[in-house]
């Protein structure tokens, strides 16, 4: 297995791994731990949130690690509780003193909030101010819709480098991939292999003929051929797991190439569902990011 992988050049001209190395719904006693495995397989992006409560999981590896700083490229999100222009620049002290680290290599926001859209585009603007005081390289969203995006680039200065989204085969959200393009935004997937739609009642892409067909045609997994399917369609991705003989299997995908016919035959997997609706009242989920 490799342990070297290419990068995305975001629109900052800071570079990306094409496979990076996600914590959602980790337990803050087994971050650490994962995130160690995870730089001894050979990942160096970790994608990380403040309202995922594991920041400081996060940074704990990153001490014990021999890794440099400058190896490691560490990802975080600022929850919607603390948009706002002032709030966020608080938001992002900190997530760094979680973290343990004086720069953050790409912060973005977590969701659009349509209830208070204003709150959102002062947050942006404090990330704005954070990359031109360099205490962050590049700069991003997660989970907005063209519309939010359009309203956002109208009333800001700076494209975000990334949109993270929910995509995998049965939720491709092709539409929303097109607009990332075209304004050249890098589209992110998470729950790339589809994991998360059992936590919503459906099943995932895992057992799906097609892919269990492609996988032993290649002799690799269906998640390694989903892993592939996204970065040949130029998607960065951010599998999650604890399970060190998975961590392994989601970072081996650098020495296969689907064909074109075998891209086309997962693109037909489709389903249009996505789980995350863009009308959520956030202020209703009482959620707070608690101080460093």
């Amino acid at each position: 297995m490799t342990t070297t992988q290419p990068h995305f050049t975001l629109n900052s001209g800071v570079e990306l791994p094409h496979v990076g190395f996600g914590v959602f719904q980790t337990p803050q006693d087994e971050t650490a731990d994962a995130v160690q495995t995870a730089f001894e397989v050979g990942y160096r992006h970790i994608d990380t949130a403040a309202v995922y409560g594991n920041e400081e999981g996060v940074g704990d590896a990153l001490r014990r690690s021999e890794l440099a700083r400058s190896d490691v490229f560490l990802e975080t999100k600022i929850w919607v509780v603390d948009y706002g222009y002032e709030q966020t620049l608080h938001a992002f002290d900190k997530s760094a003193a979680k973290l343990g680290v004086d720069q953050i290599d790409l912060l973005i926001l977590h969701q659009a909030d349509p209830q208070a859209f204003d709150r959102t585009i002062q947050a942006y603007k404090a990330l704005e101010a954070l990359l031109a005081d360099g205490r962050v390289r590049a700069i991003g969203v997660s989970n907005f819709l063209p519309v939010r995006l359009e309203r956002l680039m109208h009333e800001t200065d700076i494209v975000p480098a990334v949109n993270q989204i929910e995509v995998h085969p049965y939720t491709q959200q092709r539409e929303l991939q097109a607009f990332n393009r075209e304004h050249g935004i890098l589209t992110q997937a998470w729950s790339p292999i589809g994991g998360l739609r059992t936590y919503n009642g459906g099943d995932t892409p895992l057992a799906n003929d097609t892919l269990v067909a492609i996988a032993q045609a290649h002799g690799k997994t269906p998640a390694q051929v989903m892993l592939r399917w996204h970065l040949q369609e130029g998607r960065q991705v951010i599998p999650k797991s604890v399970r060190p003989a998975r961590i392994a299997e989601n970072f081996d995908v650098f020495d296969f190439e689907l064909s074109p016919e075998e891209i086309a035959r997962i693109d037909e997997l489709e389903q249009g569902m996505t789980m995350v609706p863009d009308d959520v009242d956030f202020d209703a989920l009482g959620i707070e990011i608690p101080e460093s």
